[in-house]
C-alpha cells in the first residue's frame, strides 16, 4: 500500500500494523506524545484533546473506507486519544504513566457500560473514537482516585 497521511495518522504512525495487540501498541505510542503535551496548561491540553478527537474521527472514518472494513484493528488513533484522556492532569511520573496505561487497557478491553454500548451501536469514525474516549474517562477517574488515596506519585 502506498503512503497515505490518513493511514499514517489513523494507525498511530503505523504502530497499528505491529504484530499482535494493535490497541496496546497504539496506547504505548501515546506515552511519549503525552510527555510532550503534559507541559500544556489545562485549557491548551483540552484544546489539544478536541483537535485529536476531531482529527481521529475524520482519519478513522477514512481508514474504514480505505480498508473497506468496519473499525479495523490497525486503526489506533482512538487508543492514543483514550490515553490522552486518561492522563489529563496526571503528574509526570513513570509509575503514574504505567498505572494509567494498565487502567486504560483494562477499561478498553473490558468495555463496561456504556463503553460496550458505544462500541456496538455507533459506526464510522465517531464510533471508533467514542468508545475509547469513554474508556479513557473511566481510566481517568480510576487513576485520579488512586492518586488521591495513594501517595505514590
Amino acid at each position: 500500500m502506498k503512503f497515505s497521511i490518513t493511514m499514517f495518522l489513523a494507525t498511530g504512525f503505523f504502530s497499528g500494523y505491529l504484530p499482535k495487540a494493535p490497541g496496546t501498541w497504539g496506547s504505548l505510542i501515546a506515552i511519549p506524545l503525552w510527555f510532550l503535551f503534559s507541559y500544556l496548561a489545562p485549557l491548551s491540553y483540552g484544546l489539544m484533546l478536541a483537535v485529536v478527537f476531531f482529527l481521529g474521527w475524520f482519519v478513522a472514518g477514512e481508514a474504514e473506507k480505505i480498508l473497506d472494513k468496519p473499525d479495523p484493528g490497525c486503526v489506533v488513533i482512538d487508543e492514543i486519544f483514550g490515553m490522552f484522556v486518561t492522563l489529563f492532569a496526571a503528574p509526570r511520573s513513570w509509575l503514574v504513566v504505567i498505572a494509567a496505561f494498565l487502567l486504560f487497557r483494562l477499561f478498553d478491553i473490558a468495555k463496561p457500560f456504556p463503553v460496550s454500548w458505544l462500541d456496538r451501536r455507533l459506526n464510522g469514525g465517531l464510533g471508533i473514537m467514542l468508545d475509547d474516549a469513554m474508556a479513557g474517562v473511566y481510566a481517568f477517574l480510576a487513576l485520579h482516585i488512586l492518586l488521591f488515596w495513594l501517595p505514590w506519585h
